[in-house]
């Protein structure tokens, strides 16, 4: 990712990228049903690296599969880059976890940016307390292996209903995860910043009394008059 790009992600809000995005036809791009266990924590800002599970078969799915080191879940922790965001498509099935602690300490400390489940983690207290941001629908204690079965790495994927594709921009606030395409990223990202500007604008002259009407959006020419005021006296 241009890391120009990444920087000015970090600085807006969700809201405000599905505005932009919305703003090009992109309506479905917000995760559903997932939720930050650590919302204190800076912007997620990382592009998408994938996991998909699949129902699991019992006669397929014992725990005995985690020796081996192929395993698609475990192969997928150790291969994620730094400064991604790990994805997981657990069919929204909170049921079971699509990963615990450890997993999520171990991608942690390789570097990954953060990881998001439309499904649930099993240890969230602990994960809440990890300098990582982690997004799930809530938590769940059974392993993963009691309903899901981990299948393919780095591939597109659905999560909580958006389209997730290897290399798409994910960024997560305390309200939930955007995914922006990859190829507009860079355009969104200035767009958002451009947006933030004058909504920080706007609060201010609201917070201060002044109707919204004309203002928001600025169809009254003092509201623009003003806003260029604002941005040249605030540096932005």
């Amino acid at each position: 990712m241009n890391p120009v790009t990444r920087q000015k992600l970090t600085g807006v809000s969700t809201a405000t990228l599905c505005t932009a995005l919305f703003k090009r036809g992109l309506r479905n791009q917000f995760i559903q049903d997932v939720r930050p266990l650590n919302p204190g924590l800076p912007n997620m800002v990382g592009e998408a690296f994938t996991l998909r599970y699949i129902p699991a078969r019992e006669d397929l799915n014992p725990i005995t599969v985690f020796e081996n080191r192929e395993h698609p879940q475990r192969k997928a922790v150790e291969e994620c880059p730094p400064g991604a965001v790990f994805v997981i498509d657990s069919r929204k099935d909170a049921r079971a976890a699509s990963a615990g602690s450890i997993l999520v300490s171990r991608l942690m400390r390789r570097g990954v940016a953060g990881v998001v489940t439309d499904g649930g983690f099993r240890d969230s207290p602990e994960i809440a307390r990890l300098p990582i941001p982690a997004y799930h629908h809530r938590p769940s204690a059974p392993t993963n292996l009691t309903l899901h079965q981990a299948l393919d790495i780095n591939g597109p994927i659905g999560c909580g209903d958006v389209a997730v594709w290897p290399g798409d921009v994910v960024v997560g606030d305390a309200e939930g995860v955007v995914v922006i395409p990859a190829g507009i990223a860079d355009e969104i990202a200035h767009e958002a910043v451009q947006m933030t500007a004058f909504e920080d604008f706007v609060t201010e002259r609201v917070l201060e009394g002044r109707s919204i009407l004309g203002l928001y959006p600025p169809t009254d020419e003092r509201s623009r008059e003003d806003f260029a005021a604002w941005r040249k006296a605030k540096g932005r």
